[in-house]
């Protein structure tokens, strides 16, 4: 579906950093952001709320309208508006307002509002920092070819602690803090970890020997995700990315030299 002229030009203006109006957008629409994540924060200040609550309360509810109508010129701005309200900036963009709609219904719920500043990560884009696009690039593709990996580990970790913890039952006893199958789990992952919160402790010879294992083996297996993160990362490099945003889906870390999208096949 080939975009009307107003509709390219609202889109110009809103996914686009290239241009002198979309650079002004972005910057304008991030001090916006900061100041509506202020203003939740003070909320929640209770001798700041009880004092400028109905002042804050209206400063919410103007932040709340300039993001919805910022949503809907997202959505009208764009060939597929269903492509963008899936995709991850869309679902952000909706939690930026719809927990204030929310709070006349459930009280409360408008402190979920701090998710804006997710909306943030939208300066890699707006400042042109290629470079840190591609990284992001990288580590998200490096994260999501480790995902079996580190699950794996974990399964491998989860037994552990399950050993660890029932063998510490039987040989600590409640008599010693460790009440239950659960908790000596619990001890153990805390152990495991190298946390160490000290609410419960062994005090049998044979129990700190077998927590001194705990440690140390804590060590080792705490480098083990990095590694498979590091070697994911290695052979994820790939060529440099734009900051062009697709007219049809808005989808955007194209290459540099991409003439069209590579999700919908919009023509960039």
């Amino acid at each position: 579906m080939k975009l009307r002229k107003w509709q390219s030009t609202i889109h110009e203006i809103i996914f686009e950093a290239d241009t002198r109006w979309g650079k002004i957008f972005d910057i304008s629409l991030i001090v916006i952001i900061l100041l509506s994540v202020i203003t939740v924060m003070l909320d929640s200040v209770k001798s700041i709320s009880a004092e400028h609550g109905k002042l804050l309360h209206t400063i919410e509810w103007f932040f709340t309208i300039i993001f919805t109508i910022e949503y809907i010129l997202r959505l009208i701005s764009v060939g597929r508006p269903i492509r963008y309200a899936l995709s991850f900036f869309g679902i952000i963009d909706l939690l930026a307002f719809l927990p204030t709609y929310f709070s006349l219904l459930f009280p409360g719920s408008q402190y979920f509002l701090v998710l804006r500043i997710l909306r943030l990560l939208r300066i890699f884009r707006i400042l042109k920092l290629v470079q840190f696009l591609k990284e992001a690039r990288m580590l998200m593709r490096a994260l999501w070819s480790s995902g079996r990996k580190i699950a794996v580990f974990l399964f491998a970790v989860l037994l552990l602690v399950t050993i660890f913890g029932s063998l510490m039952y039987v040989i600590e006893g409640a008599e010693n803090g460790f009440i239950n199958i659960p908790t000596s789990i619990y001890w153990a992952i805390v152990t495991l970890t190298t946390v160490g919160y000290g609410d419960i402790s062994p005090q049998t010879g044979l129990g700190q020997v077998i927590a001194s294992l705990i440690m140390i083996l804590g060590y080792s297996i705490i480098a083990v995700p990095t590694g498979i993160v590091s070697v994911e990362m290695a052979q994820a490099y790939k060529m440099s990315v734009s900051t062009q945003a697709c007219p049809q889906c808005s989808q955007e870390g194209h290459d540099v030299d991409a003439k069209f999208c590579k999700d919908c096949g919009a023509r960039l």
